[in-house]
């Protein structure tokens, strides 16, 4: 006659009971961080055995589940609306699909790893510890914890650009000044791409909060479609907007010899990128060369008459 059966794994872990010191150990969460999402609601009520609480599997499944969508970027607040809808029975099968979706890489490159002396070697063997330490503020390197001497790149196309930009003669604070510049520009188009298509699009996925398991499920399934949208719009446009200014300096530095033989013909002039947006968010953009050159002349005429003033209180 055999004897009885011994629980499985699953079974003998649905069935252990924590103290809210073990609960804590064995989530990584503070005794004071369980006790303050109890405060919140976001924890099951523990049982209360005498003087002490007794926590099982599930808090401690539920504490992993917070620590996930905090990861996130989820706040407390809003995890408390998704994980109400999945006590509540509505699933978040496809909410934690879209979240997954969102947060997932967006290019197809693969994050590299480099050493400082293979970083110094590209970068022409001089060592640069402010280089570095502006390249990780940028998020272009990574530290690697535990390695003094080793460097995680995210983008080993944003590091070669800047590699060849430098082998071109651009000194490395113009290449990270010129990266803050262009990302800046770069967010803003983001930022507009994910207004033009929420409006658009995802609007009616989200009328509900937390949205529903499948407008979840389906949104996630556009964002896998729309997502190289922005990036192939962006890759067209600036081939576009390159060839045009490219093409457009070319004829200016090549046909400068036949406008020194128009004294009274317009020139070009090139102003800096963030000048230009400022007079643009000022008067538009057909208004442009307009105010420039309204601007300078007044400038050219005031100090005329300084100079002119100036003379005139000489000969007294």
């Amino acid at each position: 006659m055999s004897g009885p059966t011994a629980p499985s794994p699953a079974e003998a872990r649905a069935g252990a009971e924590y103290r809210i010191e073990d609960l804590a150990h064995a989530s990584g969460a503070t005794v004071r961080t369980i006790r303050a999402y109890q405060d919140r609601g976001l924890l099951p009520t523990p049982e209360r055995r005498g003087r002490a609480n007794v926590y099982r599997e599930t808090h401690l499944a539920r504490l992993r589940q917070i620590a996930d969508l905090l990861d996130r970027g989820y706040t407390l607040a809003s995890i408390k609306e998704l994980l109400e809808a999945w006590d509540a029975g509505r699933g978040l099968g496809g909410v934690l699909g879209l979240v997954a979706e969102v947060h997932g890489p967006w290019t197809d490159e693969e994050a590299d790893r480099i050493t400082r002396a293979e970083l110094d070697a590209r970068f022409g063997g001089a060592q640069d510890d402010e280089a570095v330490a502006e390249a990780v503020e940028l998020g272009i390197l990574e530290r690697v914890p535990g390695r003094e001497d080793e460097f995680l790149v995210p983008s080993p196309q944003e590091l070669a650009v800047a590699v060849e930009l430098h082998a071109a003669g651009v000194p490395l604070p113009a290449i990270s000044g010129h990266l803050r510049e262009l990302r800046g520009q770069v967010e803003h188009i983001a930022s507009r791409f994910l207004e033009f298509t929420t409006e658009h699009v995802f609007a009616r996925y989200l009328g509900h909060r937390p949205p529903k398991d499948a407008d979840a499920a389906e949104a996630a399934s556009m964002v896998r479609r729309l997502r190289p949208l922005a990036q192939q719009t962006v890759d067209a446009e600036l081939a576009r907007a390159m060839r045009t200014f490219a093409t457009r300096h070319l004829h200016h530095h090549l046909g400068a010899e036949d406008a020194s033989a128009d004294p009274q013909g317009p020139r070009p002039v090139l102003l800096p990128a963030r000048t230009t947006q400022a007079v643009q968010a000022l008067v538009g953009a057909q208004n442009v060369a307009a105010f420039v050159a309204a601007a300078t002349e007044r400038e050219v005429q005031a100090r005329t008459l300084d100079a002119l003033a100036s003379s005139s209180t000489n000969y007294k």
